[in-house]
């Protein structure tokens, strides 16, 4: 089992970094190659998401990217935004994020969890255990 874990400041050109790295452990860990696709556009969203709530929150903490390969190939990405940013987090699973309705407020996070829930079928989005942030978890499956 292997985990990798990267953080970076807040800002939009790391993303593409994030993504790369995502993809290349996603290979690696043995997701089946159709899926990298998704796997790209997956982090991508989550870590635009976070970047975007840490910009408009004006937070340098850095964005958490975390990728483990322990019989699946799960994702965490943890903003440090606080919770009322989300769109009521109580723990929401792909399901309730692609039928969440959306004001203008919640564009940031509703619309990026709907593009989630679109790329990613077992997604999770929760608070994080301390109370500040949001974790955003994403899992698929390995070929071994």
């Amino acid at each position: 089992m292997a985990t990798v874990r990267l953080s970076f400041s807040p800002a939009p050109v790391h993303v593409r970094t994030a993504r790369l790295v995502g993809v290349a452990v996603a290979r690696r860990a043995g997701v089946r190659e159709d899926l990298l696709d998704e796997v790209r556009l997956a982090i991508g969203e989550a870590c635009t998401r976070a970047v975007a709530l840490h910009r408009q929150y004006g937070l340098a903490d850095p964005v958490l990217v975390e990728m483990s390969d322990a019989g699946v190939y799960a994702v965490r990405v943890v903003d440090r935004a606080p919770i009322e940013a989300g769109i009521g987090l109580a723990a929401l699973d792909a399901d309730q994020l692609a039928n969440e309705s959306l004001n203008e407020d919640d564009l940031t996070t509703g619309v990026g969890f709907a593009l989630l829930a679109g790329f990613v079928e077992d997604l999770q989005v929760r608070p994080v255990e301390d109370g500040i942030g949001t974790e955003v978890r994403m899992v698929w499956p390995v070929n071994r």
